[in-house]
């Protein structure tokens, strides 16, 4: 992961995911950076690690994320700029995790501090 992200880039969140459209795929790393998404699949027979997305911040569009406190769990989706809109769902301990996630969103995306 660290050849995506250019030196000086701060890590903001990194979490284990999965896509809700490809239950089977395996599980994926997410790793949000103030200029960078960078997903990285871990297959699930082989354990094979493969790149899954790395895109700038600005190069996504129509991003958005919904808390769910019910599972504790947050859904995020993303356009890329190929047109494909990619989902990931996390899930947390707790809703203290939901919250913390969803603030650090709102701050990249959205500019606003927590």
């Amino acid at each position: 992961m660290e050849r995506c992200v250019e030196a000086g880039d701060d890590t903001v969140l990194v979490t284990r995911c999965t896509r809700p459209e490809a239950p089977l795929a395996g599980e994926y790393l997410l790793l949000l950076t103030r200029r960078r998404l960078v997903v990285i699949q871990r297959t699930p027979v082989l354990h094979r690690l493969r790149l899954h997305l790395n895109v700038k911040l600005r190069h996504l569009s129509n991003v958005t994320w919904r808390p769910d406190l019910s599972r504790p769990a947050l859904e995020m989706a993303a356009t890329a700029v190929d047109g494909v809109r990619e989902r990931f769902r996390m899930k947390f301990a707790n809703t203290d995790a939901v919250w913390h996630f969803e603030s650090k969103l709102r701050e990249v995306f959205l500019g606003t501090a927590s």
